[in-house]
C-alpha cells in the first residue's frame, strides 16, 4: 500500500484489495472498524458503497491518434480527446497525465499509468561488458569491431542519462561478478537498469531465456541465469522497474540466407572477409544429467526486456571496421527516435533494418515482459 502514492491513494488501493479478497473480506474489515471504535467510518464506507456511481460518459483511455497534417491542436483538445469528459465523481479517470508520441504527422496520446516512469537523474545504471580477446585455450577468434560497438553504446546510453560502467575482457566468473555485484546495489533511487553484453554466444538448455554468453575462457553462462540475477526475487531494489537487456551474440551456427520475396531489398554489401560471426558450437552436457542452470522453478521475470541481435540458433555478424549490425542499427535508431518513441516500436525499428542487409541475413528480436511502455529520457 505504501508504494500507492498519497494517503488518499493508499485508501482507494486498500478498498479495491478487500473487494478483491473474497466475499467476507470486506464485512470483516467493517466488523474490525467498529470493534476499534471508529464506526462512523465503517458507516460512510457503507453508505459510499450503496450509493450507484454516475453513468460513465465520453470516457476512453485508449490512446487515439490525431492527424496533425495542416490543423493544429492545442493541448487542451488532445487530453479532452484521449481522455474524455468523464463526471467529477471519477478523478481517477480523467485526471489521469497523458504523455505525448510524436510519430510522422501524428501526434499519439497515452495515459502516463501506462508508462514506466524515468525522473531520476541519472535515471538507473548500465554496464557493459565488452569481450574482444579469448584465451588460445578456448579456440575463439578476437571479437574484431565489439571495440567499436561498445564506444557507440557507451555514448549513447550517456547521453540517454545512464551511469554507464564498462568491463572488458572477462572470464566467465569475472562477468558473473560484476552481474551479481550490480544485482546486489541498492536501485532504490534509481527507476531503471540495463545490462549490454557483447561476446561470444551459443546455444543452452534453457527454460525461460534462451542462449548463452561465453567469458574469455571459453565458458559459458546461460543468459536466462544472468536475467534472473536481477527479477523481483534477487533483486528487491529494482521491483516494479524496467530491467534491460541487451546481447550482441550469436544464437547458434546456423547460417541464415533467406528466402525471395517480391520487393527488392536495399542494397546492402554481400559478407566479405571482414565479416565475422559469434557463433561456437552448442555445448552438449555429459552423461545423462540436466544443465546446472537448468533451474525446474524460476520466479516471474516482470519488467524485464532481452533483445537479442539474432535469432536463437542463428550468427549474429559483425564487421570488424563498423562493428556488429545489430550494434550499429540500435545505436542509430536510439539516436533519431528515442526522444519520441517508446522501445518495443524502436526494436521493431532494428529488427527491420537489420533483417535488409547482406546476402547472409539476420532478425533482431526480444522477449517482452515489461508492463508498460517504455520511453528513455534523453539529454
Amino acid at each position: 500500500l505504501q508504494s500507492a502514492g498519497s494517503r488518499g491513494e493508499q485508501a482507494r488501493q486498500l478498498v479495491i484489495d478487500l473487494e478483491t479478497r473474497g466475499k467476507r473480506a470486506f464485512p470483516i474489515f467493517l466488523s474490525i472498524l467498529r470493534d476499534t471504535g471508529q464506526g462512523d467510518l465503517a458507516d460512510m464506507l457503507i453508505e459510499e458503497c450503496e450509493c450507484p456511481p454516475p453513468p460513465l460518459q465520453l470516457v476512453d483511455l485508449r490512446p487515439v491518434e490525431l492527424d496533425l497534417r495542416g490543423e493544429k491542436h492545442s493541448k487542451r483538445s488532445l487530453r479532452q480527446a484521449a481522455v474524455g469528459s468523464g463526471p467529477s465523481g471519477y478523478p481517477g479517470l480523467v485526471t489521469c497525465g497523458m504523455k505525448s508520441e510524436r510519430g510522422e504527422g501524428r501526434l499519439i496520446a497515452t495515459c502516463a499509468c501506462q508508462v514506466y516512469e524515468l525522473k531520476a537523474d541519472p535515471c538507473g545504471c548500465c554496464l557493459i561488458l565488452n569481450n574482444v580477446n579469448f584465451s588460445s585455450d578456448s579456440a575463439m577468434s578476437t571479437r574484431e569491431g565489439s571495440d567499436v560497438d561498445c564506444k557507440k553504446l557507451e555514448k549513447r546510453f550517456k547521453a540517454l542519462r545512464f551511469d554507464v560502467l564498462t568491463r572488458r575482457d572477462l572470464k566467465a566468473q569475472e562477468m558473473v561478478s560484476e552481474l551479481q555485484k550490480l544485482a546486489r546495489r541498492d536501485h532504490s533511487a534509481l527507476d531503471c537498469c540495463i545490462v549490454v553484453i557483447l561476446s561470444h554466444g551459443c546455444q543452452t538448455s534453457h527454460i525461460q531465456f534462451p542462449g548463452g554468453i561465453y567469458g574469455t575462457d571459453g565458458k559459458p553462462i546461460p543468459i536466462e541465469k544472468i536475467v534472473n540475477y536481477f527479477n523481483g526475487s534477487n533483486c528487491p531494489s529494482l521491483r516494479g522497474k524496467p530491467k534491460l537487456f541487451f546481447i550482441q551474440a550469436c544464437g547458434g551456427e546456423q547460417r541464415d540466407r533467406g528466402f525471395v520475396v517480391d520487393c527488392d531489398s536495399p542494397g546492402d554489401k554481400a559478407p566479405g572477409a571482414s565479416l565475422e560471426s559469434d557463433a561456437t558450437p552448442l555445448q552438449t552436457p555429459l552423461g545423462n544429467v540436466d544443465e546446472p542452470d537448468a533451474i525446474a522453478s524460476l520466479p516471474t521475470p516482470s519488467d524485464i526486456l532481452v533483445s537479442y541481435s539474432t535469432f536463437p540458433g542463428f550468427v549474429s555478424w559483425r564487421e570488424a571496421s563498423s562493428g556488429s549490425w545489430y550494434v550499429e542499427t540500435l545505436d542509430s535508431v536510439l539516436e533519431q527516435h528515442a526522444h519520441s518513441e517508446d522501445l518495443l516500436n524502436m526494436l521493431l525499428r532494428v529488427a527491420n533494418a537489420v533483417s535488409a542487409k547482406g546476402r547472409y541475413k539476420q532478425i533482431p528480436g526480444c522477449f517482452n515482459f515489461l508492463r508498460k511502455k517504455f520511453f528513455f529520457t534523453c539529454k
